[in-house]
């Protein structure tokens, strides 16, 4: 059993996390890893909430936990005002431990320095925004689909698109499994385009393998790198004309 004190104890090193997350360069990036890690244990896909059940019982709640909060394309232009929530909802929502832990993996990698650039409040709308639209485009190609789609990866696929943009140079490192995983450090504008060429691919064969909305990925990336683009590029500067000169100045 656990105890107040065992209980009390955990809280105050939470808040203490917190709180340092929250002075930290990047409080949006720990607050949005740290709400979707919370979520996933308090959920059914962890498989830690005995409220939930086992076997069976367990299956079926998750399956109707990822159709209320994940999107659903078939039931998404119908109308409802709360299928038009879900594209927001499901960037909380993960379906496995290697899904969650993946995608914090990415957050915090690319995130950091994102938010960093950006500023909290425009990092926020840019993530939120971005990981909306990257699932409604999948939704729209996939119209008349009926599978729940859950997971922030086309959020994280937007801020590793403005990554690139803005820090093209900065050493990223790579585990490479034809190098039997080596840990190698390479610039942005290497590992990111391999990824994104890796996405197409596994998007033109995703009949043939698992659920993975790659489609959603390259819609964030596009988002993200087109944002930034926006938002980044060095202003146009005008050349202005030489003044004239003055009265004493001018040649007889």
């Amino acid at each position: 059993m656990i105890s107040d004190w065992s209980v009390a104890r955990f809280g105050a090193r939470f808040g203490r996390m917190g709180r340092s997350a929250f002075r930290s360069s990047a409080p949006v990036t720990y607050g949005l890893i740290a709400l979707c890690c919370l979520l996933f244990l308090m959920g059914p896909a962890a498989g830690l909430n005995p409220a939930y059940g086992t076997g069976d019982g367990l299956l079926a709640a998750q399956r109707a936990y990822f159709h209320r909060w994940g999107v659903v394309p078939a039931e998404l232009f119908e109308g409802s005002p709360r299928a038009a929530l879900t594209p927001a909802t499901a960037l909380f929502v993960h379906g496995s431990w290697v899904h969650l832990l993946g995608n914090m993996l990415f957050l915090y990698v690319f995130g950091v320095m994102t938010e960093e650039r950006m500023g909290r409040v425009q990092f926020t709308l840019f993530y939120l925004g971005c990981g909306y639209l990257a699932l409604l485009g999948y939704a729209a190609a996939n119209d008349d689909s009926t599978q729940s789609l859950v997971g922030a990866s086309g959020a994280i696929s937007a801020v590793l698109g403005a990554f690139l943009f803005v820090f093209p140079g900065a050493r990223v490192t790579s585990l490479l499994p034809f190098l039997l995983f080596l840990p190698l450090r390479f610039p942005a504008w290497v590992v990111l385009p391999f990824w994104v060429a890796l996405q197409w691919v596994a998007a033109g064969r995703a009949d043939q393998g698992p659920g993975v909305a790659y489609l959603a990925h390259l819609v964030g990336f596009g988002l993200g790198f087109g944002y930034a683009w926006a938002r980044f590029r060095p202003a146009t500067r005008v050349k202005a004309a030489p003044a004239p000169a003055s009265e004493g100045e001018n040649q007889p």
